[in-house]
């Protein structure tokens, strides 16, 4: 690849020196003429007088190119001009430099301006065509047709989703309660009951069975412990009788 050089393109880079002090209308052709600022031109008129340690007021004597001092706005902002000298009272103007902040950048002519509005509205109606072309179908029974990515997700919002049904409790959990709320309803009866919404409760009759008098109960505790029979005491075997020795 052949090697650019940056002359050839002083719009993408800028220039700082940060040794210098603070610039103003007084020192910032100095800082200008900076040997490392690639927007310093070496033949220009301004060396020839500073090397002859001449003021910038014999500029206006000489013939060629040379920078001038055109706006300042202490202590941002200075604006330098390259001009082509042709008499004391008849310049052409070359280019314009900005300095913010101790930053120097070449200031864009008008051509550089419009190529580029151009260019970027040019590669802007490219991407258009570009991805309009993108979803351009043909086929030779149908011919040629549209197909967006975006119908095809809006087909999938409008489809129905099915949900799967997620049981509310296993068939264990059922039985359980149903047998927990059975003996529930056993050992607590409904009081009231109300045949049809709207109407009075009913109480609900519960028969209870007539608990038995204290005297039976106590009969019936008294009767399996007489009835228990006692156990007989062990009978001895009578002693064996031995003959006597005489």
């Amino acid at each position: 690849m052949a090697s650019v050089d940056l002359r050839d393109n002083l719009l993408g880079i800028s220039w700082v020196d940060s040794g210098w002090p603070i610039l103003n209308p007084g020192n910032v052709l100095d800082y200008f003429s900076e040997r490392s600022n690639p927007f310093y031109d070496r033949t220009c008129n301004n060396e020839v007088v500073k090397m002859q340690r001449l003021t910038l007021e014999h500029l206006n004597q000489m013939v060629g190119v040379e920078y001038t001092l055109l706006h300042a706005q202490e202590p941002i902002l200075y604006i330098i001009r390259k001009q082509q000298r042709q008499s004391p009272n008849q310049v052409i103007p070359l280019s314009d430099y900005y300095i913010i902040a101790g930053v120097v950048y070449q200031a864009p002519d008008l051509g550089s301006v419009i190529g580029s509005r151009v260019l970027s509205a040019v590669h802007g109606v490219q991407s258009a065509f570009d991805e309009a072309m993108s979803y351009c179908r043909y086929h030779s029974s149908k011919g040629y047709w549209w197909h967006f990515k975006d119908q095809e997700e809006r087909a999938e919002k409008t489809k129905p989703k099915l949900k799967k049904k997620e049981e509310p409790s296993s068939l264990f959990q059922r039985q359980r309660v149903d047998t927990l709320l059975l003996d529930l309803r056993q050992k607590f009866p409904p009081t009231f009951y109300q045949p049809k919404p709207g109407e009075k409760p009913i109480p609900v009759e519960v028969k209870k069975e007539p608990e038995p008098p204290a005297e039976t109960v106590k009969q019936e505790e008294r009767e399996p412990a007489a009835k228990t029979p006692v156990p007989a005491p062990p009978t001895k075997a009578p002693p064996e009788k031995r003959a006597r020795l005489q």
